[in-house]
Parts: C-alpha cells; structure tokens; sequence
C-alpha cells in the first residue's frame, strides 16, 4: 500500500551552498544490483513521486500504523543522506515544523531541510546539532508573499559543512545560539529522531552488527536528551548477538518499544527498525 506525500511549496532561503561532487565506483555487483532496482516496485514508486530513495516508503508505512509525525515538530534525521526520510518528515511536519538532517556524507538536502555535515560521533557536531534544535528560530518554513500577491514560503534553515578538527568550531556554535549555551530549560525541544545511521559494511557480519550497534548507542544517548516527553526514536541497526540487549535498555528507558521490519524492507536484508516512545 502507497502512501502518497503531498507536495509542499517550499524553496530554500539563498545561502552559501555547500555542494560537494562526486563520482561513486563501480562495483563487480553493480548490474545485478540495476536489475534489482528496476524490478523493485517501490524504487519504481520513489522515482515517480520525486522521492529521493525507496526508504521513504519505510518510514511512511511506519507513521501509518504508529503516527509519529505531526505538524510543527521539530524532526533531527541522523544519516540522512541521500535525503528521503528528511522529504517524509517535511511534508508531514509542515505548517510549523522543523528538520534537520545530520550525515558525514556530503549530500545536498531536500527542499525544507537544514543540514549538518559532519560525523555525529564527534562531541563537536553533536553541541552544533543541539545549538540547533534548542533555538527554535531556526529551519522555520514561514509563508512570503510576494508584490504580485503570490504565496510562497522562505527557510530560514542552514547548510553547513564541519571537519572533526576544526579549531573555530565552538566558536561558530556560541556565535549562532548564544542564548542557548546555558538553558537547560531548552533541553527538551525534539518531536522525533531518526536514526538511519549505518557504517560502511565489510561483510563481517559480527563487525557489521558491533558498528550499527555503536551508532544506535549514539542516537539513543542523543535522543534521551533532547527528546520531549511523547516523543519518538527510530533507529536502524543490522541483527545480531547484542541486539536483545539493546531492545531491554530501550524497554527500561522509554514507555513503548516496537521491533519493525516494514514491508518496504528487503527479507534478504538482516536490518530490523526499533521504534521507541519516551
């Protein structure tokens, strides 16, 4: 079952773009992996409603069933590149919502979404990414109209690239937020994380597993600070012996705690979703 997005009439505020170019390599797999995407239907389906990946569908068949989304939430999509989970997010937060997209990979996001890049395991980027969420003036979509009496929408959102060694980046944070630094009343300002998060596989299963276990640690550490109470968490991780363990300290720290695999997903893939509400 498709869920359609409802398109929003959103365009970015004309700032200092930073776009990165790049060329992938090519693997031995790589026209198996072609016939499978042209054979896949919700590729297929993503293509044709301007999604950036098939993923979207899998977030969108999760807020179907457990409706995360509402609108004006605040919305931090971690390893959100190529940017379709951000796109769901957008369009289901809008009038009033928030997003911010966080991924070490350079990537240009979605209409609608501000955008970190950075690896989110540095202490660094992650006070930069709670700068953000806890000014709440920031990555707004607010309705323009024009002389002509058109409506349209400007995003006071931000696109910016940090190195892990950047020696003004504490500097940079104060001078953005600095009524933010020392309000712990702020803390709790997010609706919804999401946490797509996967390190490059070498296909080691146990080495595979241990990374996007250490990645959903990062994301849950994060999350239960910022998260509001009724907020959500959604967390990707590969199956594996620490697993179970990691589902029990979500059971003890937040109030429901879902094991998913949606439709979407591909059964040959050992990946599996948690979805938590605090």
């Amino acid at each position: 079952m498709f869920t359609q997005l409802h398109g929003t009439c959103v365009t970015r505020s004309q700032q200092n773009l930073l776009i990165h170019t790049f060329t992938p390599r090519r693997f031995a797999s790589s026209k198996r992996w072609q016939a499978r995407q042209l054979n896949d239907r919700f590729t297929r389906e993503a293509s044709a409603q301007g999604l950036k990946s098939r993923a979207a569908f899998k977030l969108l068949q999760i807020d179907e069933k457990f409706h995360i989304f509402k609108r004006g939430q605040t919305v931090v999509d971690l390893g959100y590149a190529p940017g379709s989970w951000s796109q769901v997010a957008v369009s289901r937060t809008q009038p009033g919502g928030r997003v911010l997209g966080v991924d070490i990979i350079p990537a240009q996001p979605p209409k609608g979404v501000s955008a970190i890049q950075g690896d989110f395991l540095d202490p660094k980027i992650q006070e930069y990414v709670l700068g953000f969420v806890r000014d709440s003036r920031i990555g707004q979509i607010q309705p323009t109209v024009s002389s002509n009496g058109t409506v349209g929408h400007n995003h006071s959102g931000l696109q910016t690239g940090l190195e892990s060694d950047t020696s003004d980046g504490d500097a940079a944070i104060n001078q953005t937020h600095p009524e933010t630094q020392d309000n712990p009343k702020s803390q709790f300002t997010v609706d919804v994380v999401l946490s797509d998060m996967m390190m490059n596989t070498s296909g080691v299963k146990f080495k595979d597993h241990a990374g996007s276990m250490d990645l959903c640690r990062a994301a849950l550490e994060f999350s239960f600070v910022v998260l509001k109470a009724g907020g959500h968490f959604i967390c990707k991780f590969y199956q594996g012996a620490e697993d179970r363990a990691l589902e029990k300290q979500l059971k003890y720290l937040f109030e429901k705690v879902h094991r998913l695999k949606p439709e979407s997903s591909r059964s040959v893939r050992a990946i599996i979703y948690i979805l938590s509400k605090k």
